[in-house]
């Protein structure tokens, strides 16, 4: 029965990436968009205030507003010296759509950030298309060739592409049952070449180049081109692990590329994560010390664009979902 609902999926999106192309809808549209800044500081304050105001007798609260101002008065010219920690969001579906809005948002840092300014992306991804990843992880590496600190929080899910976004990071943080890892790489390729062949439908496949097209969708597959495709598929985990090993020098990566998974508390062992804690509570933490400010580069959609935004991610999560719950897959 899962077996075929991840069919379903499979044809559901491809349905949605055909409509897509079929109305030119292209992911570098986000020149017409525009930045928004939020100052978190501000919220985690507020929070504190509201216990206060609840919690507190009128006394105790009158000295304690007192004390406050105080050390404001105190700290007053100490203020602009808090560095700055720019926080990011980033939630991958398959084709790691948000890269061009991760682009602006990364440039956007890079324009106005000091020494000594750090960024926290909030990282959300089972993974998906290699080239997509791949950019994505490009746009983090820019911010550590720029000299400025990296942390990456996973609260629910880095794994294959999403994990190779993550290990850019100077550090990784992990819920306690986050998943991390899945350093492997695959490919379906559905095939209807007997139905069409039982139905006397023929299809011709012309290519100049012996591996142009290595497997079809409808045409009949050869052992020569499954092999070439595997070929090419380690290949790819290959350039994979190079990548992880690059910026996690501390890891075993024969160890833990095969593909398989591990939960928070088990990757720091393994060496796949720094630090077991929620993004929430790291962000509490921070702000204390540094000002947060969360970056975001929006863009307007039409009624019809959201619909389609919204479909689609339900579908990638779901497929994300069978991906990482079911051996089979």
């Amino acid at each position: 029965m899962l077996k075929w609902v991840s069919v379903l999926v499979l044809i559901l999106l491809a349905v949605l990436v055909v409509i897509s192309t079929a109305k030119g809808e292209s992911q570098d549209k986000p020149e017409k968009g525009r930045l928004v800044l939020r100052k978190l500081n501000g919220f985690y304050e507020q929070l504190q205030q509201q216990l206060q105001q609840e919690l507190l007798s009128k006394q105790e609260l009158k000295s304690l507003r007192k004390a406050e101002k105080l050390k404001q008065k105190q700290q007053k010219d100490k203020t602009d010296d808090k560095g700055r920690v720019y926080v990011l969001s980033f939630a991958g579906d398959v084709q790691a759509s948000q890269v061009a809005m991760l682009e602006k948002e990364v440039s956007a840092i890079l324009s106005f950030a000091k020494p000594g300014d750090e960024v926290l992306l909030r990282l959300e991804s089972g993974g998906g298309v290699v080239h997509g990843y791949g950019l994505a992880a490009s746009q983090l590496q820019r911010l550590r060739d720029a000299g400025l600190k990296l942390t990456v929080c996973v609260d629910k899910v880095a794994a294959s592409g999403g994990y190779m976004m993550a290990a850019v990071g100077q550090q990784i943080c992990a819920a306690p049952f986050a998943i991390v890892g899945s350093i492997g790489v695959m490919a379906q390729i559905p095939n209807v070449h007997r139905f069409l062949k039982k139905h006397d439908v023929d299809v011709e496949l012309h290519t100049a180049g012996k591996y142009k097209r290595t497997l079809t969708s409808l045409g009949e597959n050869t052992d020569e081109g499954r092999e070439k495709f595997r070929q090419d598929l380690e290949r790819i985990h290959q350039l994979f692990k190079l990548h992880i090993s690059k910026f996690r020098r501390q890891l075993d990566i024969d160890a833990v590329s095969d593909g398989d998974i591990w939960l928070g508390t088990e990757a720091i062992d393994k060496k796949l994560v720094d630090r077991i804690i929620t993004s929430e509570q790291l962000l509490q933490e921070l702000s204390a010390s540094k000002q947060l400010i969360a970056v975001q580069w929006q863009i307007k959609k039409s009624l019809s664009q959201r619909f389609q935004f919204g479909l689609r991610q339900q579908l990638f999560g779901l497929w994300d979902e069978l991906r990482l719950r079911h051996p089979w897959q």
